[in-house]
């Protein structure tokens, strides 16, 4: 019998229903121990088997927080009909979470049965079990299955949900009429005045009704005296005193279980041997579960009756006992050293660098599969067991790293200010100083802290300790480049970069010194970046960071080539936040070539897959990058929107080079609105060395816009001086970019037709949208001097090339100057306009040629979902099949 409820039941059963019906989805329920979710939960999976639904359930473990996939194993080891390849996918702990998500979705398509998977309490899952489910939850809608969660309140349970999308009900206490019912049923005739207490002191909460009830059936007014304690500590009391009275053996094996990471009851047994001198045989959980402490099942699986009795077991047992117990399971489970280590960890009384060696490779292998919680607290237990002081400064400025990965600021001013400076070497000095600036968000330092990385890199080298300094230099390289470097820091640095490359043929040392000196280097680390292209057998995340190298050195197009690759290896490895990384940064690098259409396909999925991984601080360059094409489109509102959604963000740091990004989205659009002067000014901000947003190296990709504005408003002198200034820089660096730019500002000051004939004739392959610029601005210039003529092949040319691009606001220009000229240019459609970001994602992607599977192994979705969201994409595209898909959709 479930009391009140009425409005929770029903959403409940439109969730099912809606699973049934081929519209799934996911809820969370939510509230404080003992309200209620595990008994809601249970009535689900009820509701859910008379529906015709398979349940799937698992709950999070508190002991097993730190094992990679024990909530999922549990899930799938209930029915192994239908786990299939999915065991042995998560059968290795470096497993990424979004691959056990597209394992899990293929378990859930995989019959014809709709599905309730039920998780209780999120709050303990391991981590990895946690961003699978997760992952699985948001891609729900179109299939036939329902997740339902519950969650107990919390600091950490808020932070997991903060990012995680779900919708949610909050549970709320029983009113006094409904918790007067329930006392009644669980503690008949108890006293009036002994009622009352108990209805005072449990508030609603059914779980506080029933045990205090119980209790005071059995112990009278002593159970429920006065207190200042909160309920949960006084139902934890209450259990502890349920405890105390089993058998002493019986009382060891349920602290072994609590500290237990697993639930198998022969494991536990083999652990209390080792530390009760006793006999210990599987009977001896007898009374526990006679007394209704824990549940047994079939398999030997132990479960206890509610998570307040595992905190109850630990708060009542002494260090010195826990510890014993650690150990135990330590020795217990040689056999798996992922599970192990933690006890061994656990049950520590001092430092042990073997320890801590063992924890950091522990670490180590959860940051590549993007646990971050998992990893920061491995370094952090490390670091406690560390004997060498310089290892220990090692392992906390890890850790902070994995906090910074999941925006967990209390955390990152915790272990900063554990750190002792002094006792650090000049490496990791060099990125604890970048950490302390980067969050603090304290002012960069210059030329001082470039020195120091310029010390440690010639240390490194001279040690031979290559993979040091490269990891160094990953740190340190994209934040060089966005800062107004001293130059002779920076000599120091690509000097001490040629000394680390004398002993590495790593690939990502012409990445990072392309980022860090563009102009003095950018041209020959451009040319070996091709050569690496070209020989082949680059990794993803190497391919990637060449193409921020050539980003950096102006040419975009070799960059958005690298990062097309890049994209398709990461997703295959699962690695979703260098894929966001990919993915935004190729939506900025095609806004620079101009090319809206595949900056807007790019930016929701980067914008989704940063917030989904925790990259906030990657959220201000996706806006950006969606601003820009926004711009270019002629979408003025959406473009602004973007541009202050940044600009609030980084506006709070001073002086900052991003900012650049933000007059970048104003400028362009000023532009497509026709107020060129406005354009001027907002663009000109970035290459003045007094504004805040001054980055010189942004505006390298904006002069060819800077130049157009210039011309629009007559600012046609103010540009002349620039380009002087820029032309040695373009000499030197040979960026593509800033040569492209400048080949039309030199047109546009001389404005004659030799000028724009030259501008015409020049190679601009892999730069369409500055080819049409000048296509355009040409034409228009032979129609002003009465050669109309003439002007139409260049305007028909440009509004074309603007067109495929969806640059429409440049191409509406180019189709006004064609009927200035006398002749007529249809706008065409774009059928595209009414699907989705992912709709259009998935069409193309079918366009290509690709089956449901690698749809579905690329997006990570199931197959079925593909096949749903097709059948949707058809009617919108006014076609009927696959095959039409080519030509329906306009190509860039």
């Amino acid at each position: 019998m479930i009391l009140g409820r009425r409005s929770e039941i029903r959403t409940l059963v439109d969730l099912l229903g809606g699973a049934v019906a081929g519209a799934g989805g996911a809820l969370v329920l939510r509230g404080e121990a003992g309200i209620g979710k595990s008994t809601l939960l249970d009535h689900a999976a009820d509701l859910a088997g008379g529906l015709g639904l398979r349940v799937l359930g698992t709950a999070g473990v508190q002991a097993e927080v730190h094992i990679p996939y024990a909530g999922l194993h549990r899930l799938l080891r209930a029915v192994p009909d239908l786990a299939g390849t999915a065991v042995a996918i998560l059968g290795s702990p470096d497993t990424l979470p979004f691959r056990a998500a597209a394992a899990l979705l293929d378990v859930v398509d995989a019959h014809d049965t709709p599905v309730l998977i039920a998780v209780e309490d999120l709050q303990w899952l391991d981590e990895a079990s946690w961003e699978a489910l997760a992952f699985v939850a948001r891609r729900l809608g179109a299939g036939r299955a329902a997740m339902l969660l519950t969650a107990r309140d919390g600091r950490d349970v808020n932070h997991r949900l903060s990012g995680a999308g779900l919708p949610e009900v909050r549970l709320e206490p029983l009113s006094r009429d409904e918790s007067a019912e329930l006392l009644a049923s669980v503690a008949p005739g108890l006293a009036p005045t002994l009622a009352s207490q108990v209805l005072i002191t449990a508030q609603g909460n059914p779980l506080g009704l029933v045990e205090l009830g119980d209790a005071a059936a059995r112990y009278g007014s002593t159970a429920v005296l006065p207190n200042r304690l909160p309920l949960s500590e006084r139902l934890e009391r209450t259990f502890s005193g349920l405890v105390a009275e089993l058998p002493p053996v019986t009382r060891s094996l349920l602290l072994v279980a609590a500290l237990d990471d697993g639930d198998d009851l022969a494991e536990i047994v083999r652990a209390c041997r080792l530390v009760e001198p006793r006999t210990v045989r599987p009977e001896d959980i007898d009374p526990a579960v006679a007394t209704r402490l824990v549940h047994v099942d079939e398999g030997t699986r132990v479960r206890f009756r509610h998570p307040l009795l595992r905190s109850a077991l630990y708060q009542s047992a002494t260090a010195a006992q826990r510890r014993r117990a650690h150990a135990a399971l330590a020795e217990a489970l040689t056999g798996d050293p992922e599970r192990s280590v933690w006890h061994q960890a656990a049950a520590a009384a001092g430092p042990d660098e073997e320890l801590a060696r063992q924890l950091t490779e522990t670490a180590t292998r959860a940051q590549y599969r993007q646990a971050a919680g998992i990893a920061m607290t491995a370094f952090e237990r490390a670091a406690r067991l560390s004997e060498d002081p310089a290892a220990r400064g090692r392992r906390l400025i890890a850790a902070t790293e994995m906090a910074t990965e999941q925006g967990d600021n209390a955390a990152v001013n915790r272990l900063l200010a554990e750190i002792r400076p002094h006792e650090l070497d000049p490496s990791d000095r060099a990125v604890y100083d970048l950490r302390q600036e980067t969050h603090l968000g304290t002012r960069w330092s210059g030329s001082e802290w470039l020195g120091r990385v310029a010390d440690a890199l010639e240390a490194l080298a001279a040690a031979g300790e290559t993979v040091r300094a490269v990891r160094l230099l990953d740190n340190i390289a994209l934040r060089t480049h966005y800062s107004d470097a001293d130059p002779a820091a920076v000599e120091r640095v690509v000097a001490a970069i040629d000394q680390v490359a004398a002993g590495s043929d790593d690939p990502r040392l012409q990445a990072y010194v392309a980022l860090i000196a563009p102009i003095a280097r950018g041209a020959p680390a451009r040319r070996r970046i091709r050569e690496l292209l070209v020989a082949g057998g680059i990794d993803a995340y190497t391919m990637s960071m060449l193409a921020l190298g050539a980003a950096a050195a102006g040419d975009n197009a070799m960059a958005c080539e690298l990062l097309a690759v890049a994209a398709t290896g990461l997703r295959d490895q699962g690695r979703l936040g260098i894929l966001c990384q990919a993915l935004i940064t190729h939506a900025m690098n095609a806004g620079h070539l101009g090319d809206a259409r595949t900056a807007m396909s790019l930016v929701p999925e980067g914008e989704a897959l940063a917030r989904e991984v925790g990259e906030p601080n990657w959220l201000p360059t996706a806006w950006i990058a969606a601003g820009t094409a926004e711009a270019l489109r002629g979408n003025l509102a959406a473009a602004e929107e973007r541009a202050a959604a940044a600009e609030s963000v980084l506006l709070p740091y001073g002086r900052n080079p991003l900012l650049a990004g933000v007059h970048q989205v104003r400028g362009i659009a000023a532009i497509a609105a026709g107020r060129p002067g406005e354009a001027f000014r907002e663009l000109a901000r970035i290459f003045d060395p007094a504004d805040n947003s001054y980055h010189l190296y942004t505006g390298f990709f904006l002069v060819a816009h800077l130049a157009e504005a210039a011309a629009g408003c007559g600012a046609t002198a103010a540009l002349r001086p620039l380009v002087e200034v820029l032309t040695p820089a373009a000499e030197q660096g040979r960026a593509p970019a800033l040569l492209a730019g400048l080949g039309y500002a030199r047109a546009v000051l001389e404005d004659s037709a030799e000028a724009w004939e030259k501008a015409v004739g020049e190679d601009l392959t892999g730069w369409p949208f500055e080819r049409a610029r000048r296509q355009h601005a040409y034409g228009s210039w032979l129609r002003r001097h009465r050669r109309p003529a003439e002007s139409r092949p260049l305007l028909r040319a440009a509004a074309a090339t603007f067109d495929a691009l969806g640059a429409t606001a440049w191409a509406d220009r180019s189709r006004a100057e064609l009927r200035a000229s006398g002749e007529s240019l249809r706008k065409p459609s774009d059928a595209t306009a009414g699907l989705t970001p992912q709709e259009t994602q998935i069409a193309r992607l079918a366009a290509e040629g690709l089956s449901n599977q690698e749809i579905g192994e690329r997006l990570f979705l199931s197959p079925r979902t593909v096949s749903t969201h097709l059948s949707r994409i058809y009617p919108k595209l006014g076609i009927r099949s696959r095959t039409e898909l080519v030509r329906a959709l306009p190509n860039t």
